[in-house]
């Protein structure tokens, strides 16, 4: 049963925002649901996954898009 991850346009968006962005919107996620970011931000393919990592969510698929990136997020477990 897949679910349609919510879309976050966070394209034009500068460090840190598409970090804090992120960190806030799964943090109004149940665990478990997928978050779609996508961004134009060339940090981004540094912070995404190290944000993931450190919070506890996982990277489930980053790919280059355009003129951007985008990476799919399943939100971890609440702590």
């Amino acid at each position: 049963m897949a679910k349609t991850p919510a879309v976050y346009d966070l394209r034009g968006l500068n460090c840190p925002l598409p970090v804090l962005k992120a960190r806030k919107r799964l943090s109004l996620m149940p665990p478990g649901s997928r978050l779609l970011v996508e961004t134009t931000d060339p940090l981004a393919v540094i912070d995404i996954p190290a944000f993931c990592a450190e919070a506890g969510h996982r990277l489930v698929e980053s790919v280059p898009a355009g003129a951007g990136h985008r990476f799919l997020i399943e939100r971890g477990p609440a702590v």
